[in-house]
């Protein structure tokens, strides 16, 4: 079968999960025999990007072609005709000829690459997965004027005051219209679909958590004289990172391992000042976090915002160490019984000293977190949900993804 694509941000040219998880759902289906055509965005990346990962973490199974699109002298005016018309400009052409004799054309993250427009092209069976709130929400996150989380809707004052230029589409039928022309919606957990409909999209929405690939080697755990507990992603305000640190502030009893960079991270080096067991490690590649991973207490998400899923649960899962989670968005769900969720800073301060103090606890919470990866997030089950998807949607002949 023919898999096409169509993301804004795809490896090495992105930031965060959603491009990870298209690089990964393409290869699993290019081992499996299928042939995958990856269409993004790299003048995205290259517009709001300051780092780009190296290209070599991340090699290609045959099967896959991949298609960066650049509007080279003219990437910014492109991308702000993208942003402000909800539809292609200068790569509508290429768009069409690259999306042309498809059997499944699986639409990601596409505010970049085409807007709500480009759901209405292709004769193929089309999928949508919605990785953020981007269709309800022009911040893309729920996350209202840069404070909290959005829980009543003042969508065009808090645009205007996250200094983004409004998006009149929004206002006008156009996404009402394009949802029509795909034949099935995925979100990655039961929160995302709920909060979408509760903001009034269109269209229903089947639940498909992402899956991790188990790890490629052996991991290798630093030496270290101190339990720590592991923070990894973007240093960015939502990410709530700063509360951490607060908590550490309190709590003497382990270290804090922060893994990542971002725009925030000036602001949370300056908080850290002075406390010699909050450590900044930098950004780091899968491979290098494993380890890390592996020997951590526990792993902590403790997102301000809404998330859709949580990578970070799943990457301390596979190996066998449990997390601490905000018990806020998709977190609670996805971290069920492999971790343990928090309200309030005094909670977080609780439960990180009963990780450190009762290994037992530890070990518990690490193997049923193992366990509900096994039942939950493989690739293998990711695959077979995903055909039956296809195959409800329009082809029979799916069965061949197994």
């Amino acid at each position: 079968m023919k898999f096409v694509m169509v993301t804004t941000f795809y490896p090495p040219h992105n930031f965060g999960g959603d491009g990870i998880f298209v690089y990964r759902l393409a290869n699993a289906l290019a081992q499996r025999g299928h042939s995958i055509r990856v269409i993004y965005n790299a003048d995205a990346f290259g517009v709001l990007g300051s780092q780009r990962p190296r290209a070599d973490a991340y090699p290609h199974h045959p099967n896959v072609s991949v298609h960066p699109l650049s509007s080279g002298r003219a990437k910014a005016l492109d991308l702000l005709a993208v942003h402000q018309l909800g539809r292609p400009v200068m790569q509508r052409s290429r768009l069409r000829d690259l999306m042309a004799d498809a059997d499944v054309i699986h639409f990601h993250n596409i505010s970049l690459v085409g807007g709500p427009d480009v759901l209405r092209w292709g004769d193929a069976v089309k999928l949508c997965t919605l990785h953020e709130c981007w269709l309800v929400c022009p911040m893309h996150i729920l996350w209202r004027f840069d404070r909290e989380v959005c829980t009543r809707r003042t969508c065009l004052a808090c645009t205007l005051a996250g200094k983004r230029p409004p998006q009149f589409w929004r206002y006008n039928g156009s996404i009402a219209r394009a949802v029509q022309e795909v034949n099935c919606f995925i979100g990655p957990s039961a929160f995302l679909r709920d909060i979408y409909h509760a903001n009034g999209f269109p269209a229903p929405i089947e639940v498909l958590p992402h899956f991790l690939p188990p790890p490629s080697a052996e991991a290798v755990p630093p030496s270290v004289e101190r339990p720590y507990f592991i923070y990894v992603g973007r240093l960015e305000k939502i990410k709530g990172v700063q509360v951490l640190i607060e908590a550490f502030r309190q709590y003497q009893g382990a270290d804090l391992m922060i893994a990542g960079t971002g725009a925030y991270e000036g602001e949370l080096r300056a908080q850290a000042a002075g406390l010699a067991h909050v450590r900044f490690a930098g950004f780091l590649y899968h491979d290098q976090l494993a380890g890390l991973y592996q020997k951590a207490v526990a792993a902590l998400v403790p997102s301000l915002c809404y998330e859709s899923f949580g990578w970070a649960t799943l990457e301390a899962f596979v190996h066998r160490t449990p997390v601490i989670v905000h018990e806020l968005g998709a977190l609670p769900e996805v971290a069920a019984e492999g971790g343990l969720t928090y309200r309030t800073l005094p909670e977080l301060v609780e439960k990180l000293h009963a990780l450190t103090t009762q290994p037992e606890l530890r070990q518990q919470l690490g193997e049923a977190g193992y366990a509900r990866y096994q039942t939950h997030y493989t690739e293998a089950q990711h695959l077979n949900r995903y055909a039956a998807l296809i195959e409800r949607a329009g082809l029979s002949s799916t069965r061949t993804l197994l």
